[in-house]
């Protein structure tokens, strides 16, 4: 290989490499927020058309913000239907379940019909809410992570390896054990 070869591999690697680089920092995620962190407030749609803003939504008790991929998936079925089937036990324990993900507003309506999801599922299509929460992945989506917020929009515990067999019953747990510590 001559001279003039190894310059234009050598650039077109650093394009290549530049090009990876700045893709990866342009769809990289932020820090997730941690416990003891203060939740963002937002305002977003939900899956029948009203906008939802989480300040709101607080101030009639602990709030259960669980991240998701992408709707009617298998994983994120499973993780929405479980909590369906749990949420009578998480309202009496005084905490509401609010889904999001990058979806629009009428995948969340036919998800929602779907599977008589019996809470608020938010649209975050321009991905605001998941970066600001650091869980927009590589990908675009939402990572699968939950957190649960008090009153006082403190973040309260952070549920970033999610088991969608067990998660609402973890979850479910947790909001008890706050609730004992009262």
């Amino acid at each position: 290989m001559n001279k003039k070869s190894f310059i234009i591999t050598d650039f077109v690697f650093a394009v290549v490499l530049g090009g990876v680089a700045l893709w990866a920092f342009a769809c990289s995620n932020g820090a997730v927020l941690k416990e003891g962190d203060r939740a963002p407030d937002f305002t977003l749609t939900s899956q029948d058309g009203s906008d939802v803003q989480l300040s709101q939504v607080l101030t009639k008790g602990v709030v259960v913000l669980y991240f998701y991929p992408k709707d009617d998936t298998p994983g994120c079925t499973k993780e929405a239907c479980s909590f369906r089937d749990l949420t009578q036990e998480f309202r009496v324990a005084g905490a509401e379940i609010i889904g999001i993900s990058v979806d629009d507003v009428v995948s969340h309506k036919q998800f929602h019909e779907k599977y008589g999801l019996n809470f608020t599922l938010l649209a975050d299509p321009d991905k605001k809410v998941t970066a600001r929460y650091g869980v927009k992945s590589n990908f675009g989506m939402a990572q699968r992570i939950t957190f649960v917020i008090d009153q006082n929009s403190i973040i309260k515990k952070v549920f970033p390896d999610v088991d969608v067999a067990v998660h609402a019953q973890e979850v479910l747990a947790f909001i008890k054990s706050l609730q004992q510590n009262r």
